[in-house]
């Protein structure tokens, strides 16, 4: 009888803990699509309600010499682009899959894309983003995507 009990008790907390990772896991998905939804719709008031007061914002790509580059951006210049986004123009990160990893109050979300404007294909790559749950409120607190115009067809794998 003792041993049933035990195993009813850890099925059950077994169910507690992977109802509450799924739960976790929506939230953070969530905070992503709401940051998406912000940028196609140049709504920098719900991108800026994704973002933590102290992000960090980086960029990297190869110039034309073939070089490296790393660039990092302020969250104001970031807010800045998005409101200024011109009202003919049409943007569509379109994100081909999502991976989630969470651990506590920490968060790693790898979305790799595809970016087009107006409805023509500009560039691809990845966004890493960096999540914190400030008291029950996933965050962003880092994100950096790469970019590239070439070789777009190791994202579809």
């Amino acid at each position: 009888m003792q041993k049933i009990l035990t195993l009813l008790i850890v099925i059950i907390l077994s169910a507690v803990v992977n109802a509450q990772e799924k739960l976790e896991e929506k939230a953070i998905k969530n905070t992503i699509e709401i940051f998406f939804d912000g940028l196609h719709k140049g709504d920098s008031t719900l991108v800026s309600s994704t973002l933590h007061p102290a992000i960090k914002i980086q960029t990297t790509f190869t110039n034309k010499k073939g070089e490296n580059v790393l660039v990092t951006e302020t969250r104001n210049k970031l807010l800045t682009n998005i409101a200024n986004k011109k009202i003919e123009h049409t943007y569509l990160e379109k994100v081909l899959s999502l991976d989630v990893k969470i651990d506590g109050n920490l968060a790693s979300v790898w979305t790799p894309y595809e970016f087009y404007l107006n409805d023509k294909f500009s560039h691809c790559g990845a966004n890493s983003f960096q999540l914190f749950n400030n008291n029950g409120k996933w965050e962003i607190i880092y994100l950096v995507d790469m970019r590239r115009r070439g070789n777009c067809e190791a994202n579809r794998q």
